[in-house]
């Protein structure tokens, strides 16, 4: 009894009985979500690669995963290694503030090159001008590099090269990715670590195509040297 009133017959009472409905409502919805993103992501890799082996890691509960592809006869890439993680949509008291802060779901695959390929990369750098400004997207070497700045699909991007034949190299792979750019936002050559690094929004619908063109791009360039 509460002030003579029985608890059940409180207001505060129905809304902690709603409100722990809807939180349960939520974490249903947000982990069919993200498995869901999860699926179609790896699902979409694992056909562009068809890799010999692979190997999946959970680093986050539902929010976070990582992926070791080993292609099958490449003589150009040893190991392709992807790392998902998505919003909390799973709990509905942190995924606002996840909207806020982090704002998007991301993939990041990276290309190991074989002794084979190696040395074969200059590097340049093909990137949203959104997400330049993170942290994580700081260029080491931007000072050495040139930049220009232009207009794809509506977005600003940023063009650091080397030289002329990696600023032909990633113009080139512009255009095969079409007139817009999609869910992409950072393509990397890095010669220092003989890798190619690739960050994406995981979009279900547009991974498999991005991820495609991109493979097929690079396998090229690596077999097609930098000139010196």
């Amino acid at each position: 009894m509460v002030g003579g009133t029985a608890v059940t017959e409180q207001p505060v009472f129905y809304l902690f009985i709603a409100a722990t409905i809807l939180l349960t409502l939520g974490y249903s919805w947000g982990r069919r979500r993200n498995r869901r993103i999860t699926r179609a992501t790896f699902g979409a890799i694992t056909e562009v690669l068809r890799p010999k082996d692979q190997q999946f890691t959970n680093i986050g509960g539902l929010t976070g995963y990582h992926a070791n592809f080993i292609p099958h006869k490449n003589r150009y890439v040893k190991q392709v290694d992807a790392t998902l993680t998505l919003l909390p949509r799973q709990s509905w008291l942190w995924y606002p503030f996840s909207r806020l802060t982090r704002r998007f779901d991301r993939l990041f695959l990276s290309f190991h090159l074989t002794p084979r390929a190696s040395g074969a990369l200059e590097e340049g750098h093909l990137i949203d001008k959104s997400y330049s400004g993170f942290g994580g997207a700081k260029i080491d070497n931007a000072e050495r590099l040139e930049c220009e700045r232009l207009d794809w699909g509506g977005r600003t991007f940023f063009l650091y090269y080397a030289n002329a034949w990696v600023k032909e190299q990633l113009e080139y792979c512009r255009k095969q990715l079409g007139e817009h750019p999609g869910p992409l936002r950072h393509v990397a050559l890095v010669p220092e670590r003989d890798r190619l690094f690739v960050f994406l929004i995981p979009r279900p619908a547009e991974v498999k195509p991005v991820v495609k063109t991109l493979n097929e791009w690079f396998m090229n360039l690596v077999a097609e040297p930098a000139k010196p």
